[in-house]
């Protein structure tokens, strides 16, 4: 073949093969584009502003396509083979969103995803979505982004109507010096009148002796909201301290999709927090869902910075679904270290120094100063929580549940008396109580000792020795505690531990039966009864420090046991309610009962033992609600009478009879009208309380310094009635797609009415007609947030004066704070994470100096400016 024959059969050849490799292309172009389709959509929030860093996967048999959302909350898949897909959108902050798409050969699926906020708040208001026959309000999603991730979860209800929340810590780690005020009552370390609840299951007490507030139960992370019912809490509530209310605490439930979450926070004040939390998705073919969490933070005080503040937290949450049975199960473990703060007991120590509350952060090495160590004011608890609950309906008109729980609570108070306590008479000679030998179990005291010679027996100072000290917060003490005034002695001093413990195992079983006559008729049974066996310890130890001028390390083994004493208590509580359903009318009326025996019992069989029935009488409860022809306005009415059972720590008095003091009784009126628009909510509840036979608290801190020989914390007494006006007004406006104003006015006006008999009452300090210590007769909250990839919010809320004093003429000053945030979330910068959330907060923004928590005739420093940022991924 000629050589020009061969090269145009060759270039033949190759214009042959392209053009079948091009017709093959072309063919398998066709039968593609015949095939497969595509999915674009969008992702945005409730107020349908974009959300970018959205992680949107495509699955469909076993086959999973992964994408993230743009800067306008886009996304698209191509070349997705026909059939059937599930859509799943995931973000931080949101709960997750499943979608089923059908994909069409040669189509394009246009689909739009909403996502709704994670912690399943209220975007903007605190409105009861339905009326009720009492003021309940809702933790609103701003609450929880104003407040730094280290701080507890009581602290997110500050700015709901009527409420007051003070804290003595920037992060609240000092239980001793929290408080919780709404309507003119309280929770203090000692005076509860404010129930909690867990999920409906009750916390125990929320008192420091023994109690446990929310904080050792739920953490930030997996609060999921909370419900404030204000002045009455709701019939079914499991609490024997809701005498004022209830603050039901709810844990976030488990998501739909598999996440892992991990976040920092750093903050003043050497502030950290590591948490994390992996959420398990749907298990075991869709029936079942769990997450787990761990955290670990610590501070130190916003004073001086000597406090030693560590807090681990463990939590786990699982719910499984089985056609009509629900079931959830919740356990947590909480471990805390907290150092103390002291309170003020004069208007004139807090405007000398209003940033001081004279604990010291060195060792002086000299008893008396000794005892002012902010690190020998000690508070340890751990708390262990579990509940397990049944939810089942019978059918659309029946439907039962019951649950079980049980709390372990165990911890210390440490203090650090300036001497060692004479339990044995030594006649003169070496002090036993020095000597190492096993502690004496029970007794009293014969005096204290505070300088022994050389010998090991207790001396006093030279006589006419003039002591030297010219300043201590409890006074100058004199020559009896001075070194100067002992020369060749050797001071001693005492490590005193109070230990805390109590358990508790209770149960519950709730139904409900609703029926239907006639066109808009119609009526719910509910009835219920709960029941709680526990048992709280309470004991006292005291060790020798080994050697004062050198440092805090104590003797092991204690050289006084004062007293060892179990408080069992039974818990019994049934209730009816009725409502019934007539057009836009809802009548409700109930009643409730509480049956609680309680008891003291001395380990060392020395102290007689004490018992007392604490049965409430039938406590009665109802109200009418209108849902007006105005879409969203409700007016509503309701009565209740409430009861706090006597506390096992009024067991604790020493020679007294408890049978001289009664439970404590309020009866509370709500009015009010509450109006619910698609961008505005309002609300306005009049109330009127009565409360009698409240239970005072008379403390072992005083103005001298503590009683640190007192047994148990204190002493009580009737301080008669309390009288309680007031109105609270609430607005929630969306101002624009993103952003939202919110303001609460409260007015309140609480009054001592007295024992009726003026010379008890003169004895205890009280004046019939005088403001009641502590409750603040006017709030006012503004605040404004802004939703969204870039959001921030500022809120500044306004507290008036309040008394602090029965004894003397104290006001509080009246004062503002001011709390800002900013945050910034988006697509994660690789394909390791999902996405991204960076906040910083400042809380108490203008650094106002204030006077917070108010008790016992004292009050704690608020405290100052502190900032805090957190960094957040999801993967």
């Amino acid at each position: 073949m000629p050589p020009e024959v061969a090269v145009s059969l060759a270039r033949r050849a190759v214009r042959l093969s392209i053009a079948t490799v091009s017709a093959l292309a072309l063919a398998t172009a066709a039968a593609t584009a015949q095939t497969t389709g595509t999915i674009r959509g969008t992702v945005t929030d409730a107020a349908d502003s974009a959300l970018p860093g959205v992680v949107v996967t495509a699955s469909a048999s076993g086959v999973d396509t992964e994408g993230v959302t743009n800067a306008d909350g886009a996304f698209a898949f191509a070349d997705l083979a026909a059939g059937d897909y599930i859509l799943t959108a995931t973000l931080f902050g949101y709960a997750s969103r499943e979608l089923q798409v059908t994909v069409r050969a040669g189509a394009v699926e246009v689909v739009a995803i909403v996502l709704q906020p994670f912690f399943q708040l209220d975007p903007i208001s605190v409105v009861a979505e339905e009326p009720t026959v009492f003021a309940r309000n809702f933790v609103a999603a701003p609450m929880m982004r104003q407040q730094s991730s280290i701080t507890s979860v009581t602290s997110v209800i500050d700015n709901l109507p009527g409420v007051s929340v003070q804290e003595g810590d920037a992060y609240a780690f000092d239980d001793w010096s929290s408080n919780v005020v709404m309507r003119g009552f309280q929770s203090t370390i000692n005076d509860v009148q404010i129930g909690t609840t867990i999920d409906g299951f009750p916390n125990g007490t929320s008192d420091y002796w023994g109690g446990a507030k929310a904080n050792r139960f739920v953490d930030p992370i997996n609060l999921g909201g909370v419900e404030v019912s204000q002045g009455t809490a709701d019939i079914a509530s499991r609490s024997v301290e809701a005498l004022g209310g209830t603050l039901n605490f709810l844990t976030a439930d488990p998501a739909e999709e598999a996440s892992r979450t991990a976040s920092i926070t750093i903050g003043e004040n050497r502030g950290q927090r590591f948490a994390a939390r992996v959420e398990t998705g749907t298990l075991f073919g869709g029936t079942t869902r769990a997450w787990v969490a761990a955290i670990r933070q610590e501070a130190t005080d916003w004073m001086g910075g000597s406090a030693r503040n560590e807090r681990e937290h463990f939590a786990a949450k699982v719910v499984s679904s089985h056609g009509a049975l629900d079931l959830t199960g919740y356990f947590s473990y909480d471990d805390i270290l907290e150092n103390n703060y002291q309170r003020l007991y004069s208007e004139a120590d807090f405007h000398a120094n209003p940033r001081w509350d004279r604990l010291i952060g060195h060792w002086p090495g000299v008893p008396y100063l000794n005892q002012s160590y902010r690190r020998g004011w000690g508070t340890l608890r751990t708390n262990t929580f579990a509940y397990l609950s049944a939810d089942w309906s019978v059918g659309e008109l029946i439907s039962l549940s019951a649950g079980a729980y049980h709390h372990r609570n165990r911890g210390r108070g440490d203090w650090l008396p300036p001497y060692i306590v004479d339990v044995v008479d030594d006649g003169g000679g070496p002090e036993s109580e020095l000597a190492g030998r096993p502690p004496v179990r029970g007794g009293s005291q014969l005096g204290v000792i505070r300088f022994v010679d050389g010998n090991g027996a207790a001396v006093g100072p030279v006589p006419g020795c003039t002591s030297s000290y010219i300043f201590n917060y409890y006074g100058s003490g004199g020559p009896e505690v001075d070194p100067a005034c002992h020369p060749g002695a050797t001071a001693v001093q005492s490590y005193r531990h109070s230990h805390y413990g109590k358990d508790r195992t209770g149960a519950s079983i709730d139904g409900e039966w609703s029926a239907v006559f006639g066109a808009g008729g119609g009526s719910a049974l509910r009835a219920g009864i709960w029941y709680e066996d526990s048992r709280r310890h309470l004991g006292r130890d005291w060790h020798r420090i080994l050697d004062p001028v050198v440092g805090l390390k104590g003797d092991e083994q204690p050289y006084w046991h004062q007293y060892e004493w179990d408080f069992p208590q039974d818990v019994f509580r049934w209730f009816v309610e009725e409502t019934l359903y007539f057009g836009p009318f809802e009548l409700t009326a109930g009643v409730k009962q509480f049956l609680i025996s309680v008891s003291r019992e001395d380990q060392f069989g020395i102290d007689p033992d004490l018992g007392v029935d604490s049965d409430s009488d039938l406590l009665l409860s109802g109200g009418v609600t209108y849902e007006t022809p105005v879409d969203g306005l409700d007016l509503f009415v309701g009565y209740a009478e409430n009861f706090r059972a006597i506390s096992s720590t009024l067991l604790e008095v020493p020679g007294r009879s408890v049978n001289e003091l009664e439970p404590e009784t309020a009866s509370n009126i709500d009015v009010g009208v509450q109006y619910a628009g698609d961008r505005l909510a309002l609300s306005a509840t009049l109330y009127s309380i009565d409360f009698d036979n409240r239970i005072f608290y008379v403390g072992p801190l005083t103005p001298a310094g503590p009683n640190y020989l007192i047994p148990g914390g204190g002493a009580y007494f009737n301080a008669g009635g309390i009288e309680t006006r007031g109105i609270e007004l609430a607005a929630t406006a969306a101002v624009s797609e993103r952003t939202s104003l919110y303001t609460a006015l409260t007015l309140n006006d609480s009054k001592y009415l007295g024992t009726g008999d003026p010379l008890i009452d003169a004895s205890q300090g009280i004046v019939p007609g005088t403001d009641v210590a502590g409750v603040p007769p006017r709030l006012w909250v503004v605040s404004v947030d802004r939703d969204g990839p870039l959001g921030g919010g500022v809120s500044t809320k306004y507290t008036a004066a309040r008394r602090v004093s029965l004894t003397a003429d104290w006001y509080t000053d009246p004062y503002w704070t001011v709390d800002a945030y900013i945050s910034f979330r988006g697509e994660a910068p690789g394909d390791l994470f999902r996405s991204t959330e960076f906040s910083i907060v400042a809380n108490n923004v203008l650094d106002s100096p204030y006077l917070s928590t108010i008790t016992e005739n004292a009050a704690w420093l608020g405290a100052s400016r502190t900032v805090s940022m957190t960094v957040t991924v999801s993967f």
